[in-house]
């Protein structure tokens, strides 16, 4: 199962470690997939009619941005600026396949 979501960590409303929590004992890899605002939002801008956000990074993007990678532990970083889709998931797939990669699955739920 793969899951494309961005978990919020701030207390007391934070998700992160609930779902970390809920996932324990399974095979788990939480990948961090980042990209520069400035190419999110050049890709917004160059998107069909009703995606673009106009000049600058608006301050509800820039926000999120920094939010949704807090606390920033990951087992795999990926950057989408620079890997298509397919380097993307053939290293998802390659981390998977390892069994001697550690989990930050321990560290999201203690948190």
């Amino acid at each position: 199962v793969v899951v494309d979501v961005g978990h919020w960590y701030s207390r007391p409303l934070g998700i992160l470690p609930a779902a970390a929590g809920r996932l324990s004992g399974l095979a788990v890899l939480f990948a961090g997939v980042r990209c520069p605002v400035e190419v999110i939002m050049a890709r917004r801008n160059a998107a069909p009619e009703g995606y673009a956000a106009g000049p600058g990074v608006p301050e509800p993007v820039r926000r999120w941005q920094e939010a949704v990678h807090q606390p920033g532990i990951y087992d795999l970083e990926l950057d989408s600026s620079v890997l298509t889709p397919e380097q993307a998931a053939t290293a998802i797939a390659a981390a998977l396949a390892d069994p001697t990669r550690p989990s930050a699955l321990e560290k999201l739920a203690q948190q």
